[in-house]
C-alpha cells in the first residue's frame, strides 16, 4: 500500500473544526505542531513579522490524500490572507516503532 502525508500550517484557532472534519472522513489520527513563520501574511507589529500557526500532520493511504486535503481546507478557511497552505506528500516507508514491523494498520 502507498502512503501520503498530508501536511497543513493552519490558524491555530482551526485546529478543533478541522479534527472534527477528519473525524468525519475516516482519519485515525494527526499530529498538531505549533509552529512560528511567515510567507504571505506577517505581523508587522512583531519585531522578526513571525505569525504563530499549528502545523497538522496526517499520515494516510495515498488514495485517500487528497479526500484529507479537501476536508483540511474546508475546515480551515476563512477566506482571509494567512489561512494557511496544504502539502501532500508521498512516503516511501512506514514503520511501527512497537511492533517493528513496515507498514500500518488498513484503516490509515
Amino acid at each position: 500500500m502507498d502512503y501520503c502525508k498530508v501536511t497543513a500550517i493552519v490558524r491555530g484557532e482551526k485546529v478543533k473544526k478541522i479534527e472534527e472534519h477528519l473525524i468525519e472522513h475516516g482519519a485515525c489520527g494527526m499530529t498538531v505542531t505549533q509552529v512560528k513563520g511567515c510567507g504571505e501574511w506577517m505581523d508587522f507589529f512583531q519585531k522578526d513579522w513571525m505569525v504563530t500557526h499549528a502545523r497538522v500532520e496526517i499520515f494516510t493511504a495515498a488514495e485517500k490524500a487528497e479526500e484529507i486535503a479537501q476536508a483540511v481546507m474546508k475546515a480551515a478557511h476563512t477566506g482571509e490572507v494567512g489561512d494557511g497552505i496544504i502539502a501532500i506528500l508521498p512516503v516511501q516507508k512506514l514503520y511501527r516503532i512497537r511492533s517493528q514491523s513496515l507498514g500500518v494498520p488498513d484503516n490509515l
